[in-house]
């Protein structure tokens, strides 16, 4: 089956980062058989209908943490139905560990699907899927998330789906911070359309915990970069509209697509 990456919308955005650290990047690796995705069982695919995908990852058993674009049309920039919104744990090779639709999306309430001239849209680019049923096999954990300060030359690690690696999930098991924004880091990590909502992975007491969810891919002086949203703040608004509200259904105005250009320091994002 061919897949169509969602919401592919050019944006091009200031971004304050100094030169490039240099550092070892490792290659993505395919996580192609049971051996090699145990313990990242609880990274899936999240399927929106026909119209494409993006990463997501079980941080409770009922709720799955993604980015917010991934829940809009981006023609109409309407949201996207909640039925039409499918989360496929640990899927690799046409199955998954565990299959669950959508009760609820929540969006951050400062998230403007509209703002593509403006980085700090991505500051707030996440969303949480409440799922139908929780996921409570012993073999499919749910995640932390980590409120660590990073700096600059922090190493990460990242598992996605993409374009044209979107049957199985790929482990980046080292890239790293190279810019800071707030609430954003800019890393050097492997990023591509599918790869919105992926985790970006620190290791803590020998636990991997999430630590930002990809929102972008750019190019900065020639070096492929990724953008992408610290969980710190954002995660705790949306944990308390969660629980105060019944989900926040943000409408938007129509997208635009390709914006071209480029800023004084010449950083170019695009919406993977």
């Amino acid at each position: 089956m061919r897949f169509i990456a969602l919401l592919v919308v050019g944006i091009w955005m200031y971004a304050a980062i100094g030169p490039l650290p240099a550092g070892e990047v490792s290659a993505l690796r395919k996580l192609s058989t049971a051996d090699d995705t145990r313990g990242w069982e609880g990274v899936g695919r999240v399927d929106i209908g026909r119209r494409g995908f993006c990463t997501g990852t079980l941080i409770e058993p009922s709720l799955v943490l993604t980015a917010a674009h991934c829940m809009y049309d981006r023609d109409s920039g309407n949201r996207i139905d909640d039925a039409d919104i499918t989360f496929k744990a640990g899927f690799r090779d046409g199955r998954a560990e565990a299959y669950r639709g959508a009760r609820r999306v929540t969006i951050h309430p400062d998230y403007d699907f509209t703002g593509f001239d403006d980085i700090s849209r991505s500051a707030r680019d996440l969303a949480l899927i409440e799922l139908d049923q929780p996921i409570r096999q012993h073999g499919i954990p749910p995640f932390g998330t980590s409120a660590a300060d990073l700096g600059i030359g922090a190493k990460v690690e990242l598992v996605s789906y993409a374009m044209e690696r979107a049957e199985a999930p790929s482990l980046q098991e080292e890239c790293h911070v190279v810019g800071l924004q707030p609430g954003l880091l800019i890393l050097d990590c492997d990023v591509n359309f599918g790869s919105s909502g992926s985790p970006v992975f620190v290791r803590q007491g020998g636990f991997s915990e999430v630590v930002s969810v990809v929102s972008a891919k750019g190019e900065w002086r020639d070096r492929k970069v990724a953008l992408a949203t610290t969980v710190t703040g954002p995660l705790q608004d949306l944990m308390k509209l969660r629980e105060n509200q019944s989900g926040l259904l943000h409408s938007a105005r129509p997208g635009r697509d390709g914006l071209s250009g480029r800023t004084q320091n010449g950083a170019k994002f695009i919406r993977p």
